[in-house]
């Protein structure tokens, strides 16, 4: 599954995608986010599209749905959360990190992040 590229497609190059399974992540993520000036917005783990990825013929997952792609960021993100095991909170941030004007690397998400963790530090 390619997260990054169809989360572009739905997001856009300035705002960073993010997938979490806990709402205060995604509060805390999106405070720090506006503290930062640093775009960042939650998009949902549908677990309806979960049965896309039991698919395979061969193997336990396909990260890559023969359907028609809808969905494809959604379905990526799933398809991660396998990986995740027991955790009991998590937070994938999509990070494109490059700045298509200038042509050089950019800290999307990762200011928002970093903001989020001291703002948890301090509390």
């Amino acid at each position: 599954a390619t997260l990054t590229g169809a989360a572009r497609v739905a997001m856009g190059k300035e705002v960073v995608p993010f997938f979490t399974n806990a709402q205060h992540l995604a509060q805390d993520l999106m405070e720090a986010s506006k503290q930062e000036k640093d775009p960042v917005w939650q998009l949902p783990l549908w677990e309806g599209y979960e049965t896309r990825l039991k698919t395979s013929k061969i193997a336990d997952l396909n990260n890559i749905p023969s359907d028609n792609g809808m969905g494809g960021a959604i379905t990526a993100a799933l398809y991660l959360k396998q990986f995740v095991g027991t955790l009991p909170s998590w937070i994938h941030l999509d990070v494109y990190g490059m700045n298509d004007i200038t042509g050089l690397g950019e800290a999307q998400g990762l200011r928002a992040i970093y903001r989020m963790l001291v703002n948890q530090i301090h509390r």
